[in-house]
């Protein structure tokens, strides 16, 4: 039972990252793809159905490791107070920008809102990776399994470690690459006309950076957790992830040669939905790595009970139907491509 939840986790946060991810790639991108008011309408149009349903995996991952995993979550919780925080305010500044943008017809008052809903997905990308750089790295947990982290000491990973670090920060802008990929591959998906082909020229562009930086990453985590690898080694289920991660960036780049939008855009769901599958078959069941004598905070010595986790896994399997079902009548309902909503009717 306590395997079956971890991978109930690791499932909920890598739908976090597919499906929030193309809208935040596509934020992040929105600067350079769209040139002007109706272009930029274009993309938050492409966005727009989907953006708020999607940051509820967010919370679906937290009430999972709430009712699974609390020790886990507490701990998270105090320890990156401060990242968390980071983490709120990018998230409600990108929410404020794309609903306050069309509120007044002024170039400088969209302007604006366009900027801050650019740098917030940005922003947001880069957070994320360093949180799993700062879990793939170790944190300092007392015997307790607490642990307390400042913004950064002196960036080099070593003890006494920060949030950011040499490691953590190159983590956080290879995930920002990654979900600029795609986005660009969303947008080239589900928008037409100039915005269509910048996209696709920009997922082509951050595609081979993506590629070219994997085994770099790859090399720096070794250096950084080496009993991961050794684990990655002997675990077929890991293999598998990676062929599908090597398959998907594979399909991204075949598919925007040969004008297939929508083949590249899962194809880059299917590079994230690897790599972050073959993390969490590695790791595996350590959740919180200690860096020092204390002992990491895992699934098997920080889950709930054995009765609370058959309960929590009753009604998981009665919500996530209808959550898959909700997003697969959402895509069909939006189906082709996103038209740009004429003024005062929209974004």
């Amino acid at each position: 039972m306590t395997e079956l939840w971890f991978g109930i986790v690791a499932v909920m946060l890598t739908m976090y990252v597919i499906m929030d991810g193309f809208d935040l790639g596509a934020g992040a991108l929105h600067l350079l793809v769209a040139r002007n008011d109706g272009e930029r309408r274009q993309v938050l149009a492409a966005i727009g159905p989907y953006w708020d349903a999607n940051e509820v995996w967010l919370l679906a991952t937290g009430g999972a490791l709430f009712v699974a995993f609390p020790k886990v979550l507490a701990s998270g919780l105090s320890g990156f107070y401060f990242a968390i925080f980071l983490v709120l305010w990018s998230l409600i500044l990108r929410g404020v920008a794309i609903e306050f943008r069309s509120h007044v017809t002024s170039r400088l008052w969209r302007a604006f809102w366009d900027s801050a809903f650019g740098v917030a997905s940005i922003l947001l990308g880069i957070f994320f990776g360093c949180a799993l750089g700062n879990l793939l790295r170790g944190l300092p947990l007392d015997p307790a399994g607490w642990f307390h982290l400042a913004l950064f000491t002196d960036f080099s990973a070593a003890m006494p470690v920060g949030i950011l670090d040499w490691y953590t920060v190159l983590v956080g802008v290879y995930a920002l690459l990654a979900l600029v990929m795609h986005g660009g591959a969303y947008l080239a998906w589900k928008t037409d006309g100039p915005v269509q082909e910048r996209s696709r020229a920009c997922t082509r562009r951050v595609g081979w950076l993506v590629a070219a930086l994997w085994p770099v990453m790859t090399l720096l985590t070794v250096r950084m957790n080496p009993d991961m690898f050794g684990q990655f080694a002997g675990r077929p289920l890991a293999w598998v992830c990676i062929a599908i991660a090597l398959g998907g960036l594979a399909a991204v780049f075949r598919g925007l040669r040969v004008g297939a939008d929508r083949a590249a855009f899962l194809g880059s769901a299917a590079f994230l939905l690897g790599l972050m599958a073959a993390t969490a078959a590695s790791v595996f069941p350590v959740m919180l790595r200690s860096l020092d004598a204390s002992p990491s905070l895992t699934a098997l010595n920080a889950s709930n009970d054995v009765d609370g986790l058959k309960t929590a896994l009753r009604w998981w399997l009665v919500g996530i139907p209808l959550v898959f079902l909700y997003f697969a009548i959402q895509f069909r309902v939006h189906a082709g491509k996103a038209v740009a909503a004429r003024e005062g009717e929209g974004y």
